[in-house]
């Protein structure tokens, strides 16, 4: 496995890549933002670990740029920045996991390994009835139609379609898409169902609606009528 590590404190990204590559990993390091950007985007990688504050481009600008060229390569979050904001923005934009510094290697280790793992899982795409998520390119249709979504709305999609037909509570879906964050309340994912439903069933109205409340129980999706 190969992984990018883009942090400035070059003593701690060596420690770093010393101990993954102890685990047989292939570590390519970048001190500032500039190059990471430029690894990241000429090179493939199994995942990439990305501080915040790097000098020339920020690591957020960094994140922005890799998503908007659908460059969807597995990216953990590794900063001293740890405030809510931060952590929710950045996963907003498109990281899938965060570690706050300072942190503990092997759990960081463990995270790299689950995100890899999902990764190479992950099937050619995902389908209900005439809707269809590729999780590589990170592209939605209905009825040959692209459907435009945020990473947010596309990971909570993509974890519905990953379980189609089975209901799936709150709890669940905050462990997938916000890796179990506390502060996600039942209004956010309230909100990001809304507007789910008005781009996938609102906006084909000659097609079945798909996502369905179970009241008190979740949210699934489903082609059935009930």
């Amino acid at each position: 496995m190969k992984i990018l590590i883009i942090e400035d404190e070059e003593r701690l990204a060596r420690s770093i890549a010393k101990g993954f590559s102890t685990e047989n990993f292939t570590v390519d390091l970048a001190f500032d933002g500039e190059e990471g950007q430029r690894l990241a985007r000429t090179n493939e990688y199994d995942c990439i670990i990305l501080d915040l504050m790097l000098p020339k481009i920020s690591g957020l600008n960094i994140l922005r740029t890799l998503r908007a060229h659908n460059i969807l390569t597995p990216v953990i979050i590794l900063t001293a920045r740890g405030a809510v904001e931060d952590k929710i923005e950045g996963l907003e934009i498109g990281a899938d996991d965060y570690i706050a510094k300072p942190f503990s290697f092997d759990e960081l280790l463990a995270r790299v390994k689950a995100l890899v793992r999902r990764a190479s899982l992950q099937p050619k795409f995902l389908q209900v009835g005439d809707l269809k998520l590729n999780p590589k390119d990170f592209t939605v249709i209905r009825n040959n139609k692209p459907i435009n979504l945020s990473r947010t709305e596309f990971r909570i999609l993509e974890f519905l379609l990953l379980h189609r037909n089975t209901i799936l509570s709150e709890s669940r879906i905050i462990e997938y898409v916000w890796n179990d964050d506390r502060n996600i309340n039942s209004n956010v994912i309230a909100a990001h169902i809304k507007n789910l439903r008005r781009k996938i069933d609102k906006a084909f109205p000659d097609s079945k609606p798909l996502i369905k409340t179970v009241r008190g129980l979740g949210y699934k999706i489903s082609d059935d009528e009930a």
